[in-house]
Formats: structure tokens, sequence, C-alpha cells
């Protein structure tokens, strides 16, 4: 079942998966059973395993990619534009899961209602109403 899962989900990433892992350029001539053990064996950053999961990126880039963030955020914390609240390094891991999520630009604060209302007619074009 797995097998034909596999197969009907992408069957040139099973091909390539089945080749670079066991060598095997035809895996259809293999007799179904060991076909269906090599299949359920690849590992679980190959082609076809991570199509099924719906995984972007492997567990080990993931990681890695936390761990920039986390890195670049600690000496970003230790700015001037930390301080000023600017420049905040993009997410490594947020650009590679390509989250919808992931702040498009620099976050703004404002230091008094006031100072936000005046930003919002701004951008809105509107007459600030004193509200």
């Amino acid at each position: 079942m797995a097998l034909a899962a596999m197969n009907a989900a992408d069957a040139d990433a099973l091909t390539c998966d089945m080749a670079e892992c066991y060598g095997v350029l035809d895996w259809h001539t293999l007799p179904l059973p060991l076909a269906a053990v090599l299949a359920a064996g690849l590992r679980e950053t190959s082609r076809i395993r991570m199509k099924m999961s719906g995984a972007r990126i492997d567990t080990r880039t993931m990681l890695l990619a936390a761990i920039a963030d986390r890195l670049g955020l600690l000496f970003w914390q230790q700015t001037a534009d930390a301080r000023q609240g600017r420049n905040r390094p993009p997410s490594v891991l947020d650009l590679l899961l390509g989250l919808e999520g992931a702040p498009a630009g620099p976050v703004t604060g404002y230091a008094t209602p006031q100072d936000y209302e005046a930003a919002k007619a701004r951008i809105l074009g509107g007459e600030h109403s004193g509200h």
C-alpha cells in the first residue's frame, strides 16, 4: 500500500530515491514485496517521503535555521538598531518554510496613542479624527 501511494504521489521522485538510495534504476523490475520493503525503508529526507509528509525542508535544515535565527537575534539585541526597534533580522526558518505570517517589513512602534493615530491617518490618507 505504501509503495502504491508513493508511486501515485510522485512516480519520478520515487524512482530517483530508489536509484539514489539503492542503485535501482527501474524499481518496476523488482519483485513487488522487495520493492515495497525498499520503498518503506527510504529515509525521511528522501524526495518522496518529504512530499508524502508535506515537509518543505528536512529536520536538520529546520534545526540549523532555528539556530541561525536565535544567533542572529542575540547579536541584533546588542545593537543600537535593536534599542530603536528597527532592522530586526528576518527569520531564516520562516523564509525556508514560506510562512505567510513572516513579517513583510520592519515593525513600527509608537510612543503615544496620538503618534499611532497620526500615523494611521497618514497611512489611510484620512483626517486625524481625534478619537
